[in-house]
C-alpha cells in the first residue's frame, strides 16, 4: 500500500518542479497558446501563454510509477504498462497537434483525419493487447464483457466487438477531457478528483481480490493495486501541474495533456472493469462533451439556432457574465459530487453482494 503513497508524492514533486522549468523553456522558444477569435474576449489576454504543459504531466506520471517500482522492488504489471502506453501514445498525438498549432500560429493543429489516424492506431493496439497476457488465474488485463461494478454476464461482446467498444470509449473520454480543458485549472482539477476515485477503487479491489481473498463479491481484476499506483501517479502529476495552471495560468496542458489524461481515464476504467461506473466518475467531462454534441446537432437541425451561447458548457456561463474563476470552482464542485456519488455506488454495490 505504501507504493500508492510513493507514486503520488514522487509524481507531485516532479510536476511541481518540472512545470516552472517547462514554462521557462517554452516561453523562450515562443511556444505560446493561440486563442479562438470567436471565444470570450476576456481570453485574448491569454494569447502567448506557454502550452504543451501536458508533457510534464505525462513524464511526471511515468517517473512516479517507474521510480516506485524500483523503490519497492516490484516488477511492472501488464495492466499498468498498457494503461501507461495508452496515455503516452495519445499524449504523443496531442503533442504533434500542439506543436503544429505553435509552428503555424493558429488555433487548429493536426487535420481531423491525421489526428483520427493517430488516435486510432494507439487505441486499437491497446484494445487488442488488453485481452492478452493472462496471469496464473487466467485473468487478462481487461474482459470482453461490458462492466459496471463487475462484469455484466449477459453483455459479453467477444474480441471484435470489444475492440470497437474500447475504441469508442477511449475516443469519447479523450475528447471529453480535451473539451473540458478550456479554462484555467478546470481540466487539471477535475482530473485530480477523477483519478483519486481510481486510487480508492484500485486499493479496495486489491483488498477484496478473488486472487487473495476469494469470497462472494470479490473482484476478478488482474492487477488492481498496480492500477491504483498508476492512478496515484496521475493524481499527483495533475496536482503539481494545477499549482501552476490555476488562474491566472502560467502554462496550459494543451492537447498533449488532455488527450493523455482522457486516454488514461478510459484505460483505468477498462482494466478495473468499471466502464459504466466511469460515466458517473467523469460526469463533468461528459457534461462538457454532450453540450457540444447538443449545440452542433441543434445548430444543424434548426438551421443556425443555438441552445447555448457558446459550447463547451463552461464558455456558455462565461458568456452569461460569470467570472472565469467562479465557473471553474463551481464545475470542480460538480466533479467532486460526481466522484463522491460514484464511490458511494461502488461501495454500495460491494456491500449488496455480502
Amino acid at each position: 500500500m505504501r507504493a500508492v503513497l510513493y507514486a503520488s508524492v514522487i509524481a507531485l514533486v516532479c510536476s511541481l518542479i518540472g512545470t516552472p522549468m517547462a514554462v521557462k523553456f517554452f516561453a523562450r522558444r515562443g511556444y505560446g497558446q493561440e486563442i479562438r477569435e470567436d471565444g470570450p474576449q476576456t481570453h485574448q489576454v491569454k494569447r502567448g501563454t506557454p502550452t504543451m504543459g501536458g508533457t510534464v504531466i505525462v513524464l511526471s506520471t511515468l517517473i512516479g510509477y517507474f521510480v516506485t517500482k524500483l523503490a519497492t522492488g516490484k516488477w511492472p504489471t501488464d495492466s499498468a504498462l498498457l494503461v501507461l502506453f495508452l496515455m503516452t501514445g495519445l499524449g504523443a498525438v496531442g503533442f504533434v497537434d500542439d506543436f503544429i498549432k505553435i509552428f503555424k500560429q493558429r488555433s487548429l493543429g493536426l487535420r481531423a483525419k491525421a489526428k483520427l489516424v493517430g488516435q486510432s492506431i494507439v487505441t486499437v493496439a491497446f484494445a487488442v493487447l488488453v485481452l492478452h497476457f493472462p496471469n496464473s488465474m487466467g485473468l487478462t488485463p481487461a474482459s470482453d464483457h461490458v462492466s459496471f461494478l463487475y462484469d455484466i454476464g449477459w453483455l459479453g461482446l467477444g474480441p471484435v466487438l470489444f475492440v470497437v467498444f474500447a475504441y469508442l470509449l477511449i475516443a469519447g473520454w479523450s475528447n471529453a477531457v480535451n473539451l473540458t480543458d478550456g479554462l484555467d485549472g478546470l481540466a487539471a482539477g477535475a482530473s485530480v478528483m477523477a483519478f483519486s476515485a481510481y486510487v480508492v477503487i484500485g486499493v479496495w479491489q486489491y483488498g477484496q481480490s478473488c486472487g487473495s481473498s476469494p469470497s462472494k463479491g470479490c473482484y476478478e481484476v488482474r492487477d488492481p493495486l498496480d492500477l491504483a499506483i498508476v492512478a496515484a501517479s496521475l493524481m499527483g502529476a495533475c496536482f503539481g501541474f494545477l499549482w501552476w495552471n490555476a488562474a491566472p495560468a502560467k502554462i496550459y496542458m494543451g492537447d498533449t495533456g488532455s488527450l493523455a489524461l482522457g486516454g488514461a481515464f478510459a484505460g483505468l476504467a477498462i482494466c478495473s472493469r468499471t466502464e459504466l461506473l466511469a460515466v458517473v466518475i467523469g460526469g463533468l467531462f461528459l457534461l462538457e462533451m454532450f453540450s457540444v454534441i447538443i449545440q452542433v446537432g441543434y445548430f444543424k437541425a434548426s438551421k443556425g439556432k443555438r441552445v447555448f451561447k457558446m459550447a463547451p458548457l463552461h464558455h456558455h456561463f462565461e458568456m452569461l457574465g460569470w467570472p472565469e474563476v467562479n465557473v471553474v470552482i463551481r464545475f470542480w464542485i460538480i466533479a467532486g459530487l460526481c466522484v463522491a456519488l460514484s464511490l458511494g455506488v461502488f461501495y454500495g454495490g460491494f456491500a449488496a453482494t455480502k
